[in-house]
């Protein structure tokens, strides 16, 4: 999902939820601690030099049970994001800690924002 498509999404909702793989949902408490811009410049094991540019969002969740993100506010971070950073509308990457930190690409349900499991692949097939 592209960041634009994420605001567009947010803006209609009352509440954030984001649902793991497994269909647990992230607790209700977490926070959005980093908004950031990636870019990844690597040559492939063919030999081919190329660039990826994401946006990075870090959920994190604590003991801080008496405070909810809510959409507005995310917003507003990410408005404050795109303007100093610079954000591309570039897709989303999401951080979220498991027994290491995981990364995932982002879907939406109409509901909920699906932390979807990512995959390596081999960019080179060809070679």
């Amino acid at each position: 999902m592209k960041l634009s498509e994420f605001r567009n999404q947010l803006s209609r909702l009352k509440e954030i939820a984001f649902a793991l793989p497994n269909g647990n949902l992230v607790p209700e408490h977490f926070h959005v601690t980093e908004v950031g811009k990636i870019n990844k410049h690597f040559i492939d094991c063919g030999g081919t030099l190329r660039e990826e540019e994401k946006i990075s969002f870090q959920l994190w969740e604590e003991n801080d049970y008496n405070h909810r993100l809510h959409p507005e506010k995310l917003v507003s971070i990410i408005d404050l994001a795109t303007e100093k950073l610079g954000l591309p509308d570039a897709e989303i990457e999401v951080e979220y800690q498991g027994e290491s930190i995981n990364k995932f690409e982002l879907g939406f349900d109409g509901k909920n924002f699906l932390l979807l499991n990512t995959q390596t692949a081999c960019l080179a097939q060809e070679k």
